[in-house]
């Protein structure tokens, strides 16, 4: 009987942390098979510095600072600024420079839950290594390297903390300093450099953090290699077996945050510096502790509980609340598209955030906000009235699509997108302070647009034409199904903010609204536009009526359109397209055909050695953070059945796919529900 006990007791301690193993899995993505002439590297941001991973030890490939944009490179227009690469560090193992070639067992982790990355390698038989990197999530312009060197054999090892400057920065100087103070020494690497245009000054600076009491600490020696790069070191001497420990804190600013952004990047990493690796740790888990209470549980399905949980990480990570800065397609991972400002916010990366961060999605809005004046004045360049908002935004809310591109010009429903998001924020919310002060004032210019942009023809044909919708393979069309169904949906809007708040609204707005068509064809299926002909499409446009719009509501219309567009749907376009499809599957309660399709939306787009998200199949520009919020507005909105209306959040009737046991939607909304489908 008492070894029985033993067994049973034994198999339950198994069992559980078996149990607690696989729990810890879900929060971790792991590079396996790390080639560094395939590797597309994972991305650590706190909403306002993103720093993208590298296949080289101890270095990063990327630091891109948000709001810093500066003219150079792509279209003759702004682009995001890559900054200093100030996070990197070299080792020198007795005298010997390490890199890719002359390490063994390199692995590099993801910890979701942590927003760290975690690296580890081997230096032959002399040492073993752990670096692990984060962009501090309460410290927005710093970010902290914790480094831990096991000794296998008596060694010297010769740690460096660098900063080196991109190619396009200009007028770079260099600077080393060291406060001292009877209690602590306060060591500081700092670089300084105008943008390419002059624009902007961003800078650098570092500081390390050793455990040794003062006057016990290495001493640092500064190189200045070259105008590009300098560094601080130290020498230490390890006995085999022993373990050293040191960080360094990294600030970056630029003259978009702070008017002196050389004293304010010292500032910062002194207080880095003083506060100590523990403080600057619990802090930063604990504000991560409280994004993730809203979080998505998937039970029956390991994988895709991974994949949704990093597709959220990515949205978390590329944003923050109380700021006004927006998100781009590749969120902070780099210089895809310039680092400008699409649609792809407010249709599909803001959604989600929405529900599960309406703080963060706040400040997605007020970037739109500070704009309002700026898409005026495009308006009026234009010849219409209201606002008409860029296809393109950075820096100032004016058009940065380059010229070869008309989107810019053309692609004018990113207006009604805009004026959706506020009011879909204010039916999450119920804010009416923010209705009167932020939605209405953007919902009325929108439709002071849309009103102004229709060419009147008669009842019912209101027509907007010479436009390029969602399907933006078919240019200068008219009367495109998406722009007509969202113009109809904001005018609407605005009209019931106006009533909500006392205000009389414009009468012709409703009036408009009631007179803009929504083509078919002779069978009955939605027609994208008025000459089109069943050619291929780049991504959803008719479907976008029945989700996220409620412009087609009956089943049939919806199946009718899904049946006919499906097959047509480019199979090299971006993701969103299948992930509208897949929603709308699981909405109509076909949870295995919805699967399929999520599936689709994103699992061919994984690149190596992560699995981080490319925009296309095949494609090589990741992160698009577009995508991640298209495969969660499947989750949340189509396996989750979770709808936003004038009564709020609310859920309805769903099935979950057949290998999903539950599906659990955590901290949702200003009151943190939780949905559960089971």
């Amino acid at each position: 009987m008492r070894s029985l006990i033993v067994l049973i007791t034994f198999l339950v301690v198994a069992l559980n942390s078996m149990h607690l193993k696989a729990q810890s899995d879900v929060w971790r993505v792991s590079a396996t098979g790390i080639n560094s002439s395939n590797y597309y590297g994972v991305t650590v941001a706190n909403g306002m510095v993103g720093i993208v991973s590298s296949p080289e030890p101890l270095r990063v490939k990327d630091v891109v600072l948000n709001g810093v944009y500066d003219n150079y490179q792509r279209g003759r227009v702004s682009n995001i600024l890559k900054s200093f690469n100030h996070v990197n560090m070299n080792l020198d193992v007795d005298e010997q420079r390490i890199n890719a070639r002359s390490v063994t067992n390199y692995q590099q982790t993801l910890d979701m839950k942590k927003a760290a990355l975690v690296t580890t390698f081997d230096v032959g038989e002399k040492v073993s290594v752990k670096h692990t990197l984060m962009a501090l999530r309460h410290l927005p312009y710093t970010a902290l390297s914790m480094v831990s060197i096991t000794a296998k054999k008596d060694v010297t090892i010769t740690p460096m903390s660098v900063i080196e400057a991109p190619d396009h920065l200009a007028d770079i100087r260099n600077y080393y300093s060291e406060i001292d103070r009877p209690h602590v020494k306060i060591p500081l690497l700092t670089s300084v450099a105008k943008s390419p245009s002059g624009k902007h000054t961003v800078a650098a600076s570092n500081s390390f953090i050793f455990s040794e009491p003062h006057g016990q600490e290495p001493q640092l020696i500064h190189e200045d290699w070259d105008y590009n790069m300098h560094l601080a070191k130290f020498h230490k001497n390890l006995k085999a077996g022993e373990t050293y420990t040191f960080s360094i804190v990294s600030s970056a600013v630029s003259t978009a945050h702070y008017t002196d952004p050389h004293n304010e990047a010292e500032r910062l990493s002194v207080y880095a510096m003083l506060e100590g690796t523990e403080r600057l740790l619990t802090r930063h888990e604990a504000e991560w502790e409280k994004l993730w209470k809203s979080d998505i549980v998937i039970e029956g399905d390991e994988q895709a509980q991974r994949d949704v949980r990093f597709a959220l990480y990515h949205l978390y990570a590329f944003s923050r609340e109380g700021t006004a800065y927006s998100l781009s397609p590749m969120g902070l991972s780099g210089l895809g598209y310039n680092g400008h400002v699409f649609w792809d916010t407010e249709l599909w990366m803001y959604p989600p955030l929405l529900v599960m961060q309406p703080e963060i999605a706040r400040s997605l809005l007020e970037y739109r906000f500070e704009r309002l004046e700026a898409a005026k004045q495009n308006a009026f360049s234009h010849g219409y009235k209201g606002a008409m908002f860029p296809w393109e935004s950075s820096a100032d809310g004016t058009e940065d699509t380059p010229v070869w591109a008309l989107t810019g010009p053309f692609q004018h429903h990113i207006t009604g997108c805009i004026g959706w998001a506020f009011w879909k924020y204010y039916q999450v919310t119920k804010d009416k302070t923010f209705l009167a002060e932020r939605a209405y004032p953007v919902l009325k210019e929108v439709a002071d647009f849309w009103a102004s942009r229709v060419e009147r023809k008669g009842p019912g044909r209101y027509e907007i034409n010479n436009v390029i919708g969602a399907n933006e393979w078919q240019e200068n069309i008219d009367n495109n199904a998406f722009t007509n169904g969202m113009a109809i949906t904001v005018l609407k809007y605005a009209t019931q903010a106006a009533t909500l708040l006392g205000i009389k609204p414009d009468p012709d707005w409703m009036h408009v609204a009631n007179n803009i068509p929504i083509l078919k064809f002779p069978d009955g299926v939605t027609r994208e536009n008025a000459t089109y002909d069943g050619v291929m499409i780049k991504q959803a446009d008719v479907n976008l009526l029945a989700f996220p719009l409620d412009v087609i509501t009956t089943k049939d219309q919806i199946e009718k359109d899904l049946k006919y567009y499906e097959p047509r749907m480019a199979p090299d376009g971006p993701a969103m397209g299948n992930s509208v499809l897949a929603t709308l599957y699981a909405r109509l309660g076909n949870p295995q055909k919805a699967h399929e399709l999520f599936v689709k939306s994103y699992k061919p787009n994984e690149v190596p050695p992560f699995g981080v998200l490319a925009e296309t199949a095949g494609g090589t520009n990741p992160y698009f953070a577009t995508g991640a919020g298209g495969m969660l507005q499947a989750i949340i909105f189509g396996f989750g059945g979770l709808n936003i209306s004038d009564q709020g959040v609310t859920q309805i009737k769903t099935k979950l796919p057949s290998s999903w046991r539950s599906l659990e939607i955590r901290g949702v909304g200003v009151n943190r529900q939780n949905y559960v489908v089971k």
